[in-house]
């Protein structure tokens, strides 16, 4: 039985400036963009190299803007995806070190978009 994360909601308050931020800022591709009820706007958006979308909107059932925390993007470098993220405008922390030195995945910077959902590039090089 497979059983795929493809999608994932994260709930904001300004769909405009949600999708400015993730696709302008951060360089999520924007898959579609359509309402296909009165009442409803569906974006959907898709970080690169990514099998798994993010789904923001109105009229849908995705809960308070900002309370999303713990999303991860992982990336091969987590020195380059930063400072190209801070190039771009995004509020980014600093890299941190968050277990034993030259442990697989204990790399990680920290940001947030216009609503406070939080997100954090991962470092897992693939060797």
């Amino acid at each position: 039985m497979d059983m795929r994360l493809e999608v994932i909601g994260i709930p904001v308050s300004d769909v405009e400036a949600a999708k400015a931020f993730y696709v302008e800022k951060v360089g999520f591709g924007l898959d579609h963009d359509v309402s296909p009820a009165p009442g409803m706007r569906v974006v959907q958006m898709t970080p690169p190299g990514s099998p798994c979308s993010v789904v923001i909107g109105e009229g849908m059932p995705l809960g308070e803007p900002g309370t999303t925390k713990g999303a991860q993007l992982v990336v091969e470098d987590v020195d380059t995806v930063r400072r190209r993220l801070a190039e771009r405008g995004v509020e980014i922390s600093e890299v941190q070190q968050l277990g034993p030195e030259g442990s697989p995945g204990s790399r990680f910077a920290f940001f947030t978009d216009p609503d406070g959902n939080g997100w954090s590039l991962q470092e897992m090089r693939r060797s």
